[in-house]
């Protein structure tokens, strides 16, 4: 398998959709295409993410990293949260995630960032070996903690 890597712009929305839709999916969302496309155009419009995404020639997009810029109060510096990695089930276990992973690492880098930091449900054990694999530490002094709002789709970001 031949994978070739990318930096998405707003020409590359169409491309990652199917994907996110498909990572949703993963983590037990009802498939939303249009609603998938909306949210990654938005994100790559408003220069709210960097998306990373891998083709192949025989299947094309097989897979995708998104990025959000934040910092650390505590370091004082940049870090970046790699919110969403996804490969199709196509392309696992072929070295795509860590493709996707090693060019987050290089841009995060080459943005001067003190860091990554990422989460991943607690069964996802393939993930947890990959990011392992890579250097990523589990934090077991923080707790993560979530608070719901109610949503009102009236309301323009």
């Amino acid at each position: 398998m031949d994978i070739q890597l990318g930096k998405a712009g707003i020409q590359h929305a169409d491309v990652i959709a199917p994907l996110f839709d498909a990572y949703r999916i993963f983590y037990g969302k009802t498939s939303d295409l249009p609603k998938a496309r909306a949210f990654i155009g938005e994100r790559l419009e408003r220069e709210e993410s960097v998306i990373f995404y891998a083709c192949d020639s025989e299947h094309g997009a097989v897979g995708f990293t998104q990025l959000y810029p934040t910092f650390s109060s505590l370091d004082a510096q940049r870090t970046w949260l790699l919110n969403d990695l996804y490969v199709s089930e196509a392309a696992r276990g072929q070295g795509v995630g860590r493709l996707l992973l090693d060019a987050a690492r290089a841009f995060a880098i080459d943005s001067g960032a003190v860091g990554i930091v990422l989460e991943t449900g607690r069964g996802n054990l393939g993930a947890q070996r990959l990011y392992e694999s890579l250097g990523y530490v589990r934090d077991e002094g923080y707790y993560t903690y979530w608070l719901a709002l109610p949503v009102s789709h009236d309301i323009e970001t």
